[in-house]
């Protein structure tokens, strides 16, 4: 699990599988609690569970659940025990995962979980550069930019041939980018208002990729994202 105060916690709920236990249907992926723990020598056991919200929607979209899953397990990855951004981290996903729950099309969706991946990276300290050339440092505004996974950010043209097998990028992709970063969820720009499926997919593809790149555990919900994107 992941808290606000103490980031990851691993707890432990006794009886969970039995038919009349009141945890149970509680404790579900997904589900946002306030929990009350017992303190234990080796791991804390739950002792009561008031859910906050459950997020049903997600629940009933296979789309909205593997990409939520996803956006989840990058907290599980990068998250720690007594984290110092600890609810900074909790509160991104909790309104991820609200935005993802009243979106009403699959690019909404994407929308949010492009905004998450773009932030949450930022809070861990592996955002990319978009904006100068890492290399040369020059800036970047309407002209051919190489994004390299392996190199953290991007290139100028002149000097891709050390970026270590970079992809070309419009630079209008790049100032989407930009401006998702910017966004806050509960706000929409002029991007997001011609945003399309099909790009939404591209960068949501391409910041995953690079996510993967930068993490040191292996994504198991990234096969049954292949299913849905």
């Amino acid at each position: 699990m992941y808290s606000k105060e103490r980031g990851l916690v691993r707890s432990v709920a006794k009886g969970i599988k039995r038919p009349k236990s009141k945890l149970g249907s509680r404790l579900d992926l997904l589900m946002a609690n306030n929990l009350q723990l017992m303190k234990d020598r080796n791991m804390d056991t739950i002792c009561q569970v008031q859910t906050i919200n459950h997020f049903k929607n997600i629940r009933e979209d296979i789309s909205k659940l593997m990409i939520t899953s996803y956006l989840s397990e990058i907290v599980a990855n990068f998250g720690m025990e007594n984290d110092p951004s600890a609810e900074e981290v909790y509160n991104l996903l909790y309104n991820a995962m609200e935005n993802v729950a009243k979106s009403e099309t699959k690019t909404e969706t994407l929308l949010t979980a492009i905004k998450f991946q773009l932030k949450i990276m930022h809070v861990t300290g592996i955002l990319p550069e978009l904006i100068y050339c890492l290399h040369c440092g020059e800036k970047l505004v309407d002209k051919p930019i190489h994004f390299s996974v392996e190199r953290g950010g991007v290139f100028c043209k002149c000097c891709d041939s050390v970026s270590n097998q970079s992809i070309e990028i419009p630079y209008k992709l790049r100032d989407f980018l930009v401006s998702m970063f910017d966004t806050d969820f509960s706000e929409t720009n002029e991007y997001e208002t011609r945003a399309t499926e099909k790009i939404c997919t591209v960068c949501f593809n391409l910041l995953k990729n690079y996510i993967s790149k930068h993490s040191t555990k292996q994504f198991k919900s990234e096969k049954l994202l292949a299913n849905v994107l």
